[in-house]
């Protein structure tokens, strides 16, 4: 472990200029492992020792440079990478049993003949129902490496006897663009969950299925987005950029500054744009909004970011862990730096901003935020002023509405009593609900929440002691929790976008933005 210890130091030395104080400083750090592992009176685990020591190096620096570990980096990239290797499909647990809620199109288990509704209650002869086990120790036996095959024991209702099905893994897309649709006349709406390896060419072949339906208008959901690829996210910016506009440049203290830059006049360079971003919008997601305010080729809706903008390295380690350090700021195209204040070590407090942003009022009212004339900034084009100190301030704030979300209502969702009844709904009017309502539209327009429905879960709520306050909050919960089930619903007959479509009727954030393009 010495030796693993050793070779984690010198990758890194080899980053810098090396230096007589480098090599004593590694000398010291090896003689205190070795001494610990040799001479300290309990045995220890070295794994651990070096793994504490790295992160206890790193805690001390900023909020974002970590260590992970071998089987922590492989779940880190999978949602970046655009793929993992299984059998495809989306699951739920009802009780202790995995309920298949949707197959992957053209994916192994949909090949195999599986279908939404499917109980699977067995995984090469191991039962994975009824025996408690973890949601993470059955998608590690359901996922494996591509071409490989597995037997899964599969109940189906209605059918008396076991199902049992060879189902070969292969590799399964993951999703970056949540939800595509056309929300209006000539205006579509794209919401990117996060910038991974495949979300520019998703972006590309979402726009391209709106622009054939019309759209010459943007809403581009950026909300409770938290970055991920810087590259992705600069392709997506200079698609509505002109050649040579600058899109966001990096500096650090030992890194020169590099320009990010539209490579060609951007295909939707003439589409109007309106940005939604909230106070989870971060890092890569940071970048595409104020490339865009910038230069003034949209504006932006919603409550001040979530200030992320350092450039982390990701530094491999010989054991395949990984530390990301932090070598450089992110600047929008005005000069603005996007990482917000911080106090190297005081991660705690760093966690807590969001929660000391609501506290404090930011998040309910534009008038509780207060910018310094030194953090003015202007845009490229137009001059507008726009300011720094962490984050993107949005061209028009709306505030977080606090009396949507009962606390009833968090208390029903933080107990999986809202998923658990709409997953037992689904699974016993699938049928009738599909053969009832063919077309979205149709289901959009017609389909009201059952009375039974809503008792289901307020009946569970209450087994769990969940009650409302009082007939007044209930009264508050009912037509939001109403509108929930429906897009829920919505979501489990077709896919995201229909629940996009449905929930985003009562957004006040969708709601200001169409209202602002309609000025544009």
């Amino acid at each position: 472990m010495t030796r693993q210890l050793f070779l984690a130091a010198l990758l890194l030395l080899n980053l810098l200029p090396a230096s007589a104080q480098h090599e004593d400083h590694l000398r010291k750090l090896s003689i205190a492992e070795m001494a610990v592992a040799s001479l300290y009176v309990d045995s220890v685990n070295e794994t651990k020792l070096v793994e504490d020591a790295i992160r206890g190096m790193l805690e001390k620096l900023d909020p974002h440079s970590s260590y992970s570990t071998p089987s922590e980096v492989k779940k880190m990239n999978e949602p970046l990478q655009g793929s993992f290797e299984g059998v495809g499909i989306q699951f739920n647990m009802m009780e202790d049993t995995l309920v298949v809620v949707q197959t992957i199109t053209k994916g192994p288990s949909e090949k195999a003949g599986i279908v939404a509704g499917d109980r699977i209650v067995s995984v090469n002869d191991t039962a994975i129902a009824g025996v408690k086990m973890s949601k993470e120790d059955i998608m590690s036996r359901l996922r494996g490496p591509k071409g490989t095959t597995v037997r899964l024991g599969v109940i189906r209702p209605g059918i008396k006897d076991r199902l049992q099905f060879k189902v070969v893994r292969d590799k399964i897309p993951v999703k970056s663009v949540d939800a595509a649709y056309m929300i209006a006349p000539q205006t579509g709406y794209l919401r990117i969950g996060n910038f991974g390896a495949t979300t520019y060419d998703e972006f590309m072949q979402h726009m391209e299925t709106l622009s054939s339906q019309g759209m010459t208008r943007l809403v581009l959901d950026l909300q409770e987005n938290g970055g991920g690829y810087l590259q992705a996210a600069a392709d997506i910016a200079g698609e509505f950029l002109n050649r040579g506009d600058l899109i966001v440049y990096t500096e650090g203290r030992r890194v020169p500054r590099r320009d990010y830059r539209a490579n060609s006049n951007g295909t939707y360079s003439g589409v109007k744009v309106v940005v939604l971003v909230d106070e989870y919008t971060a890092s890569a997601a940071e970048i595409v909004t104020g490339a865009i305010q910038d230069n003034d080729r949209g504006q932006v809706v919603g409550r001040r970011t979530f200030g992320k903008g350092l450039v982390q390295r990701p530094i491999d380690l010989p054991d395949g862990s990984m530390i990301r350090l932090t070598i450089s700021h992110y600047y929008t195209p005005s000069g603005r730096c996007i990482q917000k204040p911080y106090e190297k070590g005081k991660q705690k407090d760093y966690s807590m901003d969001v929660a000391n942003r609501l506290k404090h009022g930011e998040l309910m009212s534009k008038d509780s935020i207060h910018f310094a004339d030194s953090l003015k900034f202007y845009t490229l084009r137009e001059h507008r002023v726009v300011y720094g100190g962490g984050g993107i301030m949005p061209d028009h704030f709306v505030p977080l509405d606090t009396t949507r979300y009962t606390r009833f209502h968090r208390e029903l969702a933080a107990k999986s009593v809202i998923i658990t009844q709409n997953l037992r709904y689904i699974d016993k009017h699938r049928k009738q609900l599909k053969k009832q309502y063919r077309q979205f539209q149709q289901f959009k327009e017609q389909y009201q929440v059952p009375q039974e429905f809503v008792d289901a879960i307020l009946n569970e709520g209450k087994k769990q002691n969940i009650v409302p306050r009082d007939e007044a909050e209930l009264e508050k919960t009912l037509p939001f929790l109403r509108l929930q089930l429906k897009a829920l619903v919505a979501r489990d007959l077709w896919d995201m976008s229909e629940y996009f479509s449905i929930i985003n009727e009562q957004s006040d954030m969708v709601k200001q933005a169409l209202l602002v393009m309609k000025d544009m």
